[in-house]
């Protein structure tokens, strides 16, 4: 009796699954939500909060994604230190941690840095930001970059550029004759 009734779950559960998948139209989001304004949370301690007026969940397809047709805002909280990053619309893709940003991209750090760019790509699970398209970036020091593409941590302390120009400001009290 018990093994039959395990079975009947089990097979309950499956067909339940294809039912949802049915009851939905073809590339219609799983789930819709409006107004969202999301909180991350670590040890009680709120770390990132998203804000955004529209999302629209497609968990339900093969490669499962988000997106945000009318933009996003993200504030990050990292040790009383706050970073904004704003954008037009956005796309988060599960499988990969991939969060590919388009249309007036902004960053803004806690230490001023400044990046703006059409379209930016932020690796979540390697913290890493880059870009093949025009941006342009203003660092805390106040040195700057335009350029074609980038590759970055997504702290700014690696940062390499292609196809650039800028001004770099060296403080000349750091430099040592080795």
């Amino acid at each position: 009796m018990t093994v039959f009734f395990v079975i009947t779950l089990f097979s309950c559960e499956g067909t339940y699954k294809k039912v949802q998948k049915m009851n939905l139209k073809d590339e219609e989001p799983v789930a819709v939500g409006k107004m969202i304004n999301l909180k991350y949370t670590d040890s009680g301690i709120v770390t990132v909060n998203l804000l955004a007026p529209l999302l629209k969940d497609y968990s339900n397809f093969n490669f499962p994604y988000q997106i945000f047709p009318e933009g996003i805002v993200l504030y990050f909280w990292e040790d009383d230190k706050k970073n904004i990053v704003v954008s037009d619309y956005a796309v988060k893709y599960e499988a990969t941690g991939i969060v590919d940003l388009r249309g007036n991209v902004k960053i803004t750090t806690s230490d001023s840095t400044k990046v703006n760019a059409q379209q930016l790509y932020w690796d979540q699970k390697n913290q890493w930001i880059f870009t093949d398209q025009p941006y342009n970036i203003t660092f805390s020091d106040g040195s700057y970059n335009d350029g074609e593409g980038f590759n970055s941590s997504q702290d700014f302390s690696t940062f390499l550029s292609r196809k650039n120009q800028g001004v770099q400001l060296i403080d000349k009290n750091k430099i040592t004759n080795e």
